[in-house]
């Protein structure tokens, strides 16, 4: 997965959703299994890693809540400023609707966001084969080139890891799509949380583009949440090396 967002970060919001149906993908051959697309997965995601010291953009995250006491809805737009290799200046640009989801979801979500970016938390959260189990679920041709679809299940249970499934770019070894849900409810007021996350090719990098989620809250309520990511600038990178350790198609 991308190392710049973690999606468990996104499911703490009061946040389903619109997560789209997969049929059965038909294919008569996958050209590498699980470990090792997760193998090349874990070692692409270093290389761009190291390579993209900063970037710029800018959010826009939305909440509808309809249940008890009644129905509150807000919006807020920030820019994003990320400095390698574990720095990220927010700046509110506007704020409008309901204070308190303001308070209580936007701002909680951009401080569990900075403190995910320690290095302990970015350790115990990585998409690698230490925190989840994974299992081959398909490959598919896309419009944008082939992918392979993996079953993603967490050793722990944490608030920061999901289950679910990523859809993997088969060149570019990146996670262009998440479908998942919380290993652990990330509050008490929430009984059901699913999420969709759509990254974007942005230069060399693979960036968030759109976050979709919604939970069933314990009260009789509804909530949707959303952000949307955009103007995204890569202000200092480094060409990315080639690695020779990519695995090759077995045969």
């Amino acid at each position: 997965m991308n190392w710049l967002i973690h999606p468990g970060v996104l499911l703490l919001a009061v946040a389903i959703p619109c997560l789209r149906q997969s049929g059965a993908v038909e294919t008569p051959s996958v050209p590498l299994n699980a470990e090792q697309v997760v193998n090349n997965l874990v070692q692409k995601n270093l290389e761009r890693a190291q390579a993209l010291m900063s970037y710029e953009g800018t959010r826009i995250y939305r909440l509808d809540y309809h249940g008890f006491p009644g129905a509150r809805s807000a919006e807020m737009v920030v820019d994003v400023k990320y400095q390698s290799p574990a720095s990220k200046e927010f700046t509110i640009r506007s704020e409008t609707g309901s204070k308190l989801l303001i308070e209580r979801v936007f701002n909680k979500l951009l401080q569990s966001e900075k403190e995910a970016l320690a290095e302990e938390n970015q350790r115990r959260t990585a998409l690698n084969s230490d925190n989840y189990l994974f299992t081959m679920a398909g490959y598919e041709t896309t419009p944008a080139g082939p992918v392979y679809i993996l079953l993603v299940e967490p050793r722990a249970k944490n608030k920061f890891l999901y289950r679910g499934r990523i859809w993997v770019d088969a060149n570019d070894f990146a996670v262009t799509r998440i479908e998942g849900e919380p290993a652990k409810n990330p509050s008490f007021w929430t009984k059901d949380t699913k999420i969709e996350q759509i990254y974007a090719k942005v230069g060399d990098f693979w960036l968030p583009a759109m976050n979709r989620s919604a939970s069933t809250i314990r009260l009789g309520g509804r909530a949707s949440f959303s952000i949307e990511y955009k103007d995204y600038q890569i202000t200092a990178a480094t060409p990315l090396i080639k690695s020779s350790r990519t695995i090759a198609v077995r045969h």
